[in-house]
């Protein structure tokens, strides 16, 4: 669910002060990226869509807003990222409304525009549609839409909230019921794909006990996932798990339970990126990148992002080249 993590977190966080200094806009790290450039975090409104070369550490602002900024996706030419903007402070509200923009910053596109909460945006595979969560009755419900915002249309319901969309090359996956659902591409045929024990369980966490932000692989025949086992952890015992398409082979890839989700597939498919908000007490909101089975899982936020950054959910460029990411200027 759209940063549901963060909505507690990020209020509980103790910030350091920033080490860099703050100039013309930028934050100055004194890193070169070995050309001579000074590396820094573009810095404007408190909101904002970067890029981080996975090679040289170069970060780069796309665009940027006053308001949280949440749930991005790339479609499948790599040129376009769709996302949330919200209107206000509310978790769900009402002047939340979708956008895409170019990669390169321009062309920003508002979407939808009305009197519902519209939220989550996943591309189809060819980059012609987007499906994505709307609340147009008393639940969340799964909606689609062209690129360019016509033709809107509800894809499905299930009598309850559903949540955390993503469409693949072999059809979608889903929340429901704190459990992961898949779905055809037309809206039929949903198959429960996981059944965590204890799902439903509450205890002090922000969510119950369940699996939630599923992600097809590249080629469809695996999802990804987060499994909030701990309820009662501070923010939420989150670990990432892995399990093919069918509903078998499921392999947990992470066994910390700190606070880490909102997990992304590289094009490839031999990678994985993911945020780490919390580990134990301590708030992070740290880009992760491990291989699809687990192994080498590292941080890679650069040592001149100042603490006052927080960096929010992270997806894989079309070349696996740079990370997209929300980031957040905590002030």
């Amino acid at each position: 669910m759209i940063n549901r993590m963060e909505e507690i977190i990020r209020k509980e966080l103790r910030m350091l002060a920033p080490l860099a200094v703050l100039v013309g806009g930028f934050f100055l790290a004194g890193a070169g990226c070995g050309n001579g450039d000074v590396l820094v975090v573009p810095h404007q409104e408190r909101w904002g869509i970067y890029t981080l070369d996975l090679s040289t550490e170069k970060v780069e602002r796309i665009h940027g807003a006053g308001t949280e900024i949440a749930g991005i996706d790339l479609d499948g030419a790599g040129t376009n990222l769709a996302f949330l903007l919200k209107g206000g402070a509310e978790m769900i509200d009402a002047s939340s409304e979708i956008y895409t923009v170019g990669t390169d910053g321009a062309n920003l596109k508002r979407l939808t525009n009305n009197a519902y909460f519209d939220a989550y945006p996943s591309f189809s595979p060819d980059g012609s549609n987007i499906a994505f969560l709307s609340r147009r009755s008393s639940t969340l419900d799964l909606y689609v839409m062209q690129a360019d915002g016509s033709k809107q249309r509800k894809l499905y319901d299930s009598g309850g909230n559903d949540a955390d969309v993503d469409w693949g090359s072999n059809g979608m996956t889903f929340s429901r019921e704190n459990k992961i659902w898949s779905l055809q591409s037309d809206g039929t045929h949903p198959l429960k794909i996981t059944d965590p024990p204890d799902a439903g369980r509450q205890g002090t966490a922000n969510l119950p006990v369940g699996d939630y932000d599923a992600r097809l692989s590249p080629d469809g025949s695996k999802i990804v996932f987060e499994r909030l086992e701990d309820p009662n952890a501070v923010h939420g015992g989150y670990d990432l798990f892995v399990i093919n398409s069918d509903g078998t082979g499921e392999t947990r890839l992470t066994n910390n339970g700190y606070a880490q989700g909102m997990p992304s597939w590289s094009h490839a498919g031999d990678k994985i990126a993911y945020v780490v908000a919390a580990i134990n007490e301590q708030g992070k909101f740290d880009i992760h990148i491990m291989n699809a089975d687990g192994t080498n899982d590292r941080n890679i936020m650069p040592a001149f992002f100042p603490d006052s950054f927080l960096a929010h959910q992270a997806i894989f460029s079309k070349d696996d080249s740079k990370i997209f990411f929300i980031g957040e200027w905590w002030e």
